[in-house]
């Protein structure tokens, strides 16, 4: 028996990855630019850094995430399209939260079986996803792991380089007294707090071909809505010739909800007030948290209820600022404003609503405040 052979009977299909190479080949290959050299298939990716001697200070951003647990309805529908946005999306637009343009991006997929047109569905979809953010895919990997995964079954994360110049790098030290909260609006779930998705649709005895007259369509097409791509138009933003300079911090509204994620790009000592009134929650949220007996307020600390983004900007930009991001595609609106000192009800006594800092930050205090729109 041939060593080829003794791998394939124990679970391993070495053709088969090659053949999903293949299928996926024109689509990576669209995401290159002049600054990849070589193609698809070497042992790493290599990307021109010329330009960077043109920066005085030139620093590197890089991230690196997954999808989560929404990859279980991808999985239980068969539908593997959209999976590579939502990883594009938790990788790449966490590169430009401090002001970097996204430069290349690598996957990695583990699966119990080789299935060459579901691995190059995937790898389609985020490769679609990196042209959409102008980011190179220079290369990937794709795992058999037989035994430990079952057949079906498969896992994706990313990691992504950016560049900025060190003079122009955003964050919570050029937050000041005053400046203005901008929201930026969600797709929907996003690709946060599908555990507990998952769970109030199993307690119901929902399944996701299941039809919602509420949502309009069917849970599982709901549930897979794409996560919406910010790095293009934010990049946009920040290169514009006088607004780019008013962008102080960005906040990407991933794991943790809400209050944690703006607490984590403001200062010590600062403080935000979310002004609920301001928006709406998308009918997703609202629907399943009418299902689990919960209310919105309840699950801010899971869910994006709608924000995608924030943008800290100075007072006197932020209409300039939300009107530019509409242009850009990017629905936005001021829901508060930064101050220091004292917090409000702090005086009081009252409870300790407020979320100070978050995963390992020490930064400002945020809590949400009034009723959601309806």
């Amino acid at each position: 028996m041939s060593a080829n052979s003794s791998y394939a009977a124990a679970g391993v299909d070495t053709a088969a990855g090659d053949l999903a190479v293949e299928l996926m080949k024109e689509a990576v290959a669209k995401t290159h630019g002049p600054n990849v050299l070589g193609g698809v298939g070497g042992f790493a990716g290599l990307y021109d850094l010329s330009f960077a001697k043109d920066y005085r200070r030139p620093l590197l951003a890089t991230s690196t995430d997954g999808v989560g647990t929404k990859i279980a309805i991808a999985q239980a529908l068969d539908r593997h399209d959209t999976i590579g946005q939502d990883l594009v999306g938790m990788v790449v637009d966490d590169i430009v939260v401090v002001g970097a343009t996204p430069l290349f991006m690598t996957d990695y997929i583990a699966c119990g079986k080789v299935v060459p047109d579901r691995i190059a569905s995937i790898v389609t979809g985020i490769a679609r996803a990196c042209a959409e953010t102008g980011t190179a895919l220079v290369g990937g990997e794709t795992a058999e792991h037989p035994g430990l995964m079952g057949i079906d079954d498969y896992d994706v994360a990313g990691a992504a380089v950016g560049v900025v110049e060190a003079d122009r790098a955003l964050g919570a030290e050029r937050v000041v007294d005053g400046d203005a909260v901008i929201a930026i609006e969600s797709s929907g779930l996003h690709s946060n707090g599908f555990s507990l998705v998952r769970s109030i649709l199993r307690q119901a005895e929902i399944g996701y071909a299941d039809r919602s007259d509420d949502l309009g369509t069917t849970w599982g097409e709901a549930l897979l809505e794409p996560t919406r791509l910010y790095s293009g138009p934010l990049v946009k933003l920040l290169a514009h010739e006088t607004l780019g300079t008013a962008v102080h911090s960005l906040s990407h509204v991933t794991g943790g909800g809400i209050a944690a994620n703006l607490a984590r790009v403001l200062p010590r000592g600062s403080w935000v007030e979310v002004d609920r009134s301001t928006w709406s929650p998308q009918p997703v949220f609202r629907v399943l948290n009418d299902l689990a007996g919960a209310t919105l307020e309840s699950t801010e600390g899971t869910w994006n209820l709608g924000i995608g983004f924030f943008a800290v900007v100075a007072a006197d930009a932020a209409a300039s600022v939300i009107a530019e991001l509409d242009a850009l595609g990017l629905p936005s609106w001021q829901v508060g404003t930064v101050g220091f000192g004292d917090r409000p009800g702090a005086a009081e006594g009252g409870p300790d609503d407020w979320e100070q800092g978050a995963k390992g930050v020490d930064g400002g205090a945020v809590r949400l405040v009034g009723t959601y729109a309806s």
